[in-house]
């Protein structure tokens, strides 16, 4: 039977009507009823993927502006007129005229900008273009949202390529995106819709499975939740409680992060109890915290399982207190109690509370960054995923000895946590104690640390730092300074290692003819390519200067009292040289050491290998390959 589509897009455009006059004027409401005509007229030859009349697309972002994210007149109406510029005849000019400044700015913001050529890719210089309406006006960016979050509702009429590519943006940038702006359900759904159209073999399975343990756990999971329910009545709590089943998208993260299978995936579903606002005299987090105290004392508590995200929220806004409680059938069940505004807030987030000072204090956490990182032409290469690195999707507080809290994403290292309160201080960090505990910069931090930084003057940020650093600030620091170095058109060989003073020859590079790489003349690779490539071979001035080049070295002694002593002395005292590491082995009274040191030059090895030959019982000192170093200790 053949739809009636002039039915269908009157019920649904009254529908945004009648939702939107609950909150607006007369006069907005007529507004937002022109910005729908005009979008039908203009719309009106063109067809969906699906088939259905293009319109139906405007109408269904309308609503999700007005019911789902609760926006108001003008956003609505830019909803309603978003692809009118792209895609129809009509200008922004004409918008301006019949709707004003506003909505027109909302538009042209969501409007991609028809290029030849794009300074980086269309989907980058899009990218780049939403996100820097962040600065100016938040509302811009939620109706992109809502476009995209309709778009991915209807994916299923989209060729497989396509389905990959717009699902592929959402997992990158959509879904992280609404998360750090606190709007949790539009986020789990757009992960959820990505995960589907890129993996639908393991959606489905999750899916089948997530069925599965819906229906073997039912019976217990009703019982515990009418017990809660039944005790917290007792006590005169008026409260909701629901059993709330993790999405796919989110058990397969989880499974990923921790290597398990679905069967041994811990807490695939966890209790929501949500209560009622303004119920007693007392603050939310005085009710949530009574509840938690109603429920221990009815269930036994996991030792440490309570986190109290109602101090500390989460920086996308969530607040809720989480405790893991176990039930008569004896497995630890994941417990949320929240207020009624508090899962609200994680709905809705940044619009949550429709206030001028709220929605100006989310665009602050975003346009410094934003602004740096928008206007560093140097750095434009990188520029998502420096962006990237401020939505992520967890974050975790940290703390200062004094008490500062501080946060930074989940994975967080020490190096991202002294960049966050000094550039100095993470350009010099050498290493930090962790909850009073000796650890390296590069270790990993953890909710409620509390870390303290130590610094030395003569050190600055190392070749590795960026494979530790997480933050968009941290990031960029080390980039800036390492890119400060002069850099040499000349690379060391990482097959034989040559230092100055050696005797070495360099290749020039095929692709990039003004790099050379400098190999020692006895270096295989060196020889091969020099009898294939001749015309490559050139001379090189390999001088010493003040870069440490790593070299391992071998020691093989009679085993005796103080041999380890003597040898640490002789590098350490005599020598003056740090050891980045030191191995031994001992084999019926003959010693074997590996020991990995810092030198500038091969003089300067030599003089070491002389000194450490010196000590009563050495017999062998002499430089390894890498493979030797690899391999000697356990021959």
């Amino acid at each position: 039977m053949e739809k009636n589509y002039n039915q269908i897009i009157q019920e649904r455009a009254n529908h945004v009507f009648e939702v939107m006059a609950q909150r607006v004027s007369s006069e907005d409401l007529n507004k937002i009823k022109e910005a729908f005509e005009l979008a039908q007229k203009a719309h009106a030859p063109q067809i969906r993927k699906s088939g259905e009349p293009y319109i139906l697309h405007p109408i269904a972002v309308a609503t999700i502006v007005a019911e789902e994210m609760w926006l108001g007149a003008n956003p609505v109406c830019a909803a309603f007129l978003h692809d009118v510029v792209e895609d129809t005849p009509y200008t922004f000019e004409d918008i301006r005229q019949q709707f004003g400044d506003d909505v027109a700015f909302l538009v042209k913001v969501v409007t991609k900008k028809p290029n030849k050529e794009y300074e980086y890719s269309k989907q980058l210089d899009n990218y780049r273009q939403i996100l820097n309406s962040v600065q100016y006006d938040i509302r811009a960016v939620l109706v992109k949202l809502a476009d995209r979050l309709h778009n991915m509702r209807t994916l299923a009429s989209m060729r497989p390529d396509k389905q990959m590519k717009i699902a592929g943006e959402t997992d990158y940038f959509y879904a992280p995106l609404a998360n750090r702006l606190g709007l949790y359900n539009i986020k789990t759904e757009l992960e959820n819709l990505s995960f589907r159209f890129r993996c639908p073999d393991e959606y489905e399975e999750i899916s089948s499975l997530i069925a599965k343990h819906v229906e073997t756990n039912r019976e217990n999971l009703e019982t515990f939740k009418t017990q809660i329910e039944e005790t917290l009545a007792e006590t005169g709590i008026k409260a909701k409680v629901k059993v709330d089943y993790r999405r796919p998208f989110s058990l397969w993260r989880k499974m990923q992060k921790y290597g398990d299978d679905f069967t041994h995936l811990k807490y695939r579903h966890f209790i929501e109890i949500v209560f009622a606002d303004n119920q007693s005299h007392l603050s939310e987090k005085e009710m949530a915290m009574k509840i938690y105290c109603i429920l221990t004392d009815r269930f036994k508590e996991k030792h440490g399982s309570m986190s109290n995200y109602i101090d500390s929220p989460k920086e996308n806004g969530y607040q809720s207190i989480h405790v893991k409680l176990l039930p008569d059938f004896g497995r630890w069940q994941e417990v949320h109690i929240s207020s009624w505004r508090m899962t609200r807030q994680s709905q809705l987030g940044c619009v949550a509370e429709r206030t001028e000072g709220n929605i100006q204090n989310w665009i602050e956490k975003f346009r410094k960054v934003l602004h740096d990182t928008i206007g560093s032409a140097k750095h434009n290469e990188k520029y998502m995923e420096d962006i990237r690195a401020t939505f992520y999707n967890d974050d975790i507080q940290v703390f200062t000895p004094k008490g500062k809290k501080v946060i930074l994403p989940q994975g967080a290292t020490v190096i991202d946590f002294a960049y966050e309160l000094h550039t100095e201080l993470g350009d010099h960090a050498k290493y930090a104690r962790i909850n009073g505990r000796l650890e390296p910069i590069t270790s990993a931090l953890r909710r409620g640390d509390v870390v303290e930084i130590f610094i030395d003057e003569t050190l600055h940020p190392g070749e590795d730092w960026s494979q530790y650093a997480h933050t968009y600030k941290a990031r960029k620091s080390i980039r800036r300074y390492r890119e400060s170095i002069p850099h040499s058109n000349l690379c060391r060989c990482e097959e034989c290692n040559p230092i100055p003073g050696e005797e070495v020859i360099g290749i020039r590079n095929s692709v990039i003819s003004d790099l050379v790489t400098i190999h020692r003349r006895d270096c295989q690779q060196a020889i091969t390519m020099a009898s294939s490539y001749g015309d490559d071979v050139v001379s090189v001035d390999f001088m010493v200067d003040e870069t440490l080049y790593p070299v391992i070295i071998s020691v093989r002694a009679v085993d005796r009292h103080h041999l380890f002593i003597d040898l640490t002395d002789c590098i350490t005292n005599t020598l003056g040289l740090s050891m980045e590491s030191f191995n031994t082995k001992t084999t019926h009274n003959i010693v074997v050491c590996k020991i990995r040191l810092g030198v500038h030059s091969n003089s300067e090895l030599k003089t070491i290998i002389n000194h450490i030959s010196a000590i009563e019982g050495v017999d062998e000192v002499k430089r390894l390959r890498q493979d030797e170093a690899d391999y000697m200790l356990y021959d």
